[in-house]
């Protein structure tokens, strides 16, 4: 039985991927995975400004992580926008397993090899986050109309390798699309064939139109 999904016309659909503002376990750079941890003073005016400037962008449609970092971030949003939060928790972060609650230096020097491998002990692995998260996005996009903005309020792992899952990224290249920063977004534009462009990434502003000679979804 084929699980292949129905083709549908391609429109302008957008995608942005905001990952949280700041929390004290960033600052102090513990592996936060799974664990509930809100955000500080600091992500909560991170969240609030940069919910102003995505707020131009006339989102449609505003999705979460349940975990109080997301969708605290996501509501400063929905405060001006108007529009409900929908939650899935299939955007949460990856289960950092034994590593939760660790600081870097304590992960470096207790787990060397799983470091060295970035796969934490009794976690998910790269690939289980990335088809886990990658999957809510698209079937959130399923229920986006064509010319649909969608907002995804979630976490920097999550985010980056469900991206990865979604642009069709094979798994030795995922390294290579860099992470985000504390309220920072990347924007994905839906292209003719029904695929998704990166358009953005890791940005705190909004996007601005690209004049090249380069080929765009509107070039020759």
């Amino acid at each position: 039985m084929s699980d292949a999904r129905p083709a549908r016309e391609p429109g302008k659909r957008r995608l942005v991927l905001w990952r949280h503002g700041q929390t004290a376990w960033n600052v102090e750079r513990r592996f936060q995975g799974k664990t509930d941890i809100p955000l500080d003073e600091t992500g909560v005016q991170q969240a609030e400004r940069s919910a102003r400037l995505l707020a131009g962008l006339r989102p449609t449609a505003l999705l979460a992580s349940p975990l109080r970092r997301a969708a605290d971030t996501a509501q400063a949003l929905a405060e001006i926008t108007g529009l409900p939060v929908r939650y899935d928790k299939d955007l949460i972060e990856r289960d950092g397993g034994r590593w939760e609650g660790l600081t870097a230096h304590q992960i470096r020097e207790r787990y060397p090899a799983e470091h060295a491998a970035w796969q934490p002990p009794g976690g998910e692995t790269s690939a289980q986050v990335a088809k886990r998260v990658g999957t809510a996005l698209e079937r959130a996009l399923d229920e986006l109309p064509p010319t649909g903005q969608l907002v995804v309020a979630s976490h920097g792992a999550a985010l980056r390798l469900g991206m990865s899952h979604l642009l069709g990224l094979p798994e030795t290249l995922w390294e290579r699309l860099g992470g985000l920063s504390n309220c920072c977004w990347s924007v994905l534009t839906e292209m003719r064939d029904g695929g998704w462009r990166l358009a953005e990434h890791n940005a705190g502003t909004l996007p601005e139109p690209v004049l090249s000679d380069d080929r765009t979804d509107n070039g020759a």
